[in-house]
């Protein structure tokens, strides 16, 4: 919806504006009321961790990752703590719950679903992180190659995942050695 200017106006807004019969007209007005409570709530929350990111060197760090901004870097950091505590970044990933399951027998191996072992809130981080940065330069060819070669029905999925591990491995690669992201951090891992 846009205003007379034909600027965006904001649905509450909008809905404000409009006229509604009594009953409804004091629970939209009430409802409106509230929006702009949780509104200003949220706001505070978000310039609490701002701050708490700004304070921490590890977090900026996390901020230099395509598609991790300041709540998915506090998230993060949060969940993996200490990085030295894995001693690799395919441990990491493991602790992550984004690898597989993985089924032997003999000669035989399958490939599963996720493991969902771990922090459930790393792992949402991760692939909300992944989803922004399947458009990085970086990131963005091997992403469109993983999905059309899976196909429609699950190939954005399992290459979000894919790309999510891949942010993993960096992640680790990037507060062990204390720099940046950038293609030197993605190297070292391909090495």
């Amino acid at each position: 919806m846009f205003g007379r200017n034909g600027c965006p106006v904001s649905p509450e807004c909008a809905l404000g504006r409009l006229s509604f019969p009594e009953p409804w007209a004091s629970d939209v007005k009430a409802a409106l009321s509230l929006i702009d409570v949780l509104d200003g709530e949220i706001d505070g929350l978000e310039d609490e961790i701002r701050c708490l990111v700004r304070d921490d060197p590890k977090a900026r760090l996390l901020m230099s990752v395509p598609g991790i901004g300041f709540i998915l870097a506090h998230t993060i950091m949060g969940e993996i703590g200490d990085i030295s505590r894995f001693t690799s970044a395919k441990k990491l990933c493991g602790y992550s719950g984004l690898c597989p399951r993985v089924y032997q027998s003999g000669g035989v191996d399958h490939r599963g679903s996720l493991a969902k072992n771990g922090p459930k809130y790393l792992r949402w981080a991760l692939i909300e992180a992944a989803t922004h940065a399947c458009r990085h330069p970086l990131y963005k060819e091997r992403y469109e190659a993983t999905a059309r070669r899976l196909g429609r029905q699950r190939g954005n999925k399992v290459a979000r995942v894919e790309l999510a591990r891949r942010l993993a491995e960096a992640i680790f690669h990037m507060l062990s050695a204390n720099e940046p992201f950038g293609p030197t951090v993605v190297s070292k891992r391909a090495a």
